[in-house]
């Protein structure tokens, strides 16, 4: 009898520690850097090719009217690490203020700079992260790539690649040089049966666009410039990547456990006649800076399809949050992507632009450009009377004129008044809502 009271009790701890597995799902998020919405075999582009993420699109569930709420890395990476919007966080530029009498050459190794970025390390540390809150839940967590809030501990990553200069310094050599560093932690995770979360966020395909010679020979000839077959070529690069850590899932037979996220912190265009974006893209108010396919997948738990849905990368949060048996916090405005009604039920999704470089490291307003929203085909921008004084209202039917071509805000005066209604109701910087 006692035999089997010991059997019993190995096969409920057993059972216990599978139920357990279950509740608590690795996580990888991948984030691309400085690519547009279109830029993918999948999405349609005649050129590019990405048949890796074009596959992780069919296994996930992919929307492909997936936005972030800022054109800008270092805000948008912030929002998608804490779920919260630029102007709850408050990092909602790359840089601090260039404080009067200071030259703009050499100031980001200046003891100002460092002051300036220091604040807005601060404001990170004053909210919660995706690592700090599932370390609750016993995740180790890893940092590679992009990471501007210093130290990776300081965003929670227990691991990590970033020391704490400006955008990544060791940590941007993720998927350049190497990905040994990546798949070293998910491996000692995986020995050490503990649930992991993993952000790859790699300078890729950001400029300086220096892919190798044999994927550059492939689009010279198709290209219009060399700087657009230099970009092109970088895509196909990141994509490579992607499929290495798809492929390191697969064959440490950890993919079946891991939800694999996939979004852009920002758009891309690539300019014709010079390395730098066009007008439009990064930096922007329009969909070639702010909008992204968005995916999730979870093999065997979450059925791939195509989605016409909107989402917004401050849901990711909130996803990985439930999915791991944790409770979005009371500030996340986003939704879980896989609660199918939730998706259904949402009637718009917001964003906001600011400066590159802050005005004023505490007050999210004074450093406020554009605000943004879409509601179902239609997009409305407000721009703000501070900082965009000669900017006008636009208003764009995007089912009908996707690269926002034809300003309909003269046209549509009651929409406009509607939609700007909802748009106050969100955020309204003169009114504090």
């Amino acid at each position: 009898m006692k035999w089997f009271c010991v059997l019993v009790a190995c096969l409920l701890a057993w059972a216990g520690d599978a139920v357990r597995a279950a509740e608590r799902p690795n996580v990888v998020m991948i984030i691309s850097d400085d690519q547009a919405w279109n830029d993918y075999s999948f999405m349609g582009h005649p050129h590019v090719k990405t048949p890796r993420i074009d596959r992780l699109a069919r296994e996930s569930l992919t929307f492909r009217r997936g936005y972030v709420p800022s054109s800008l890395c270092c805000p948008s990476l912030a929002s998608i690490i804490t779920g919260l919007y630029p102007h709850q966080h408050k990092v909602t530029s790359n840089d601090p203020p260039l404080p009067p009498g200071v030259p703009r050459r050499g100031f980001q190794r200046r003891p100002e700079f460092a002051a300036g970025r220091e604040v807005m390390n601060q404001h990170l540390e004053a909210v919660p992260t995706l690592p700090r809150m599932l370390g609750e839940r016993g995740y180790r967590s890893f940092q590679s790539g992009k990471w501007w809030q210093g130290h990776y501990r300081r965003g929670g990553f227990t691991h990590g690649m970033t020391q704490g200069e400006r955008h990544g310094d060791a940590g941007l050599d993720i998927g350049r040089k190497t990905m040994e560093p990546m798949f070293d932690f998910m491996d000692e995770s995986a020995a050490a049966d503990e649930p992991f979360f993993v952000w790859y966020a790699p300078f890729m395909p950001h400029s300086p666009h220096t892919p190798p010679e044999r994927l550059l020979e492939k689009y010279v000839d198709q290209a219009p410039s060399i700087h657009v077959a230099r970009y092109w070529a970088m895509i196909e690069w990141f994509d490579e990547t992607v499929g290495q850590l798809l492929d390191h899932l697969e064959a440490k037979s950890l993919a079946a456990d891991t939800i694999v996220i996939y979004v852009a912190d920002n758009g891309w265009i690539q300019s014709v006649d010079n390395p730098r974006f066009a007008h439009r893209s990064k930096q922007s108010q329009y969909d070639g800076g702010v909008r992204t396919p968005i995916m999730v997948r979870w093999t065997g738990t979450v059925e791939p399809q195509m989605s016409s849905e909107l989402a917004v990368s401050v849901d990711l949060a909130p996803t990985v949050l439930v999915a791991a048996g944790l409770k979005p916090t009371p500030e996340m405005q986003g939704i879980n992507l896989l609660d199918e009604s939730a998706v259904k039920a949402r009637q718009a999704i917001y964003g906001e632009c600011f400066t590159h470089d802050a005005n004023d490291l505490n007050d999210p307003a004074a450093n406020l450009r554009w605000r943004w929203m879409v509601e179902g085909d239609w997009k409305l921008i407000v721009p703000d009377p501070q900082n965009e004084p000669d900017a006008e209202v636009e208003l764009y039917n995007l089912a009908d004129d996707e690269h926002e071509q034809h300003n309909l805000a003269g046209d549509e005066p009651k929409r406009v008044s509607r939609m700007r209604e909802m748009l106050d109701d969100w955020w309204n910087p003169a009114g504090g809502a």
